[in-house]
């Protein structure tokens, strides 16, 4: 499992969240931005919260569901990434930028047994054991 979006801000109650988001913000938009936002957005949903979040950047936006968790079957991110690549221009890793174009920007199927195993190592992460 990859964590996306390991941000301080975003994952605070974990000790691994050393990078502050304001280290990834770009001035301008990223290639193909609206569409790894799309991807994100489309991600399976491993965790679903139903409240608001804040933008921890200061707009005054509210995300809904931004402590949700997503995945495809590799990556680990929050429910919220996708409004911070397309509002603050966050720039992702190469490696997860290029799996997405590889697959055309649509998130994979998964086996529902992965998506389990990814739970479970999701909550080996919060209580500080990571496998």
């Amino acid at each position: 499992m990859k964590v996306l979006g390991f941000y301080s801000e975003l994952w605070p109650s974990s000790p691994e969240a050393a990078s502050s988001i304001r280290s990834f913000v770009a001035d301008t938009a990223q290639p193909n931005e609206s569409e790894i936002a799309s991807y994100l957005r489309n991600g399976h949903v491993l965790f679903a919260s139903m409240g608001v979040v804040d933008d921890v950047l200061g707009s005054g936006e509210n995300i809904m569901g931004g402590g949700s968790l997503y995945t495809d079957g590799e990556w680990v991110w929050r429910g919220d990434l996708w409004f911070y690549v397309s509002r603050h221009h966050v720039v992702l890793p190469d490696d997860f930028r290029s799996k997405a174009e590889s697959l055309d920007y649509a998130v994979p199927s998964v086996e529902q047994e992965r998506l389990m195993t990814l739970t479970d190592e999701l909550q080996a992460l919060r209580s500080g054991h990571r496998k």
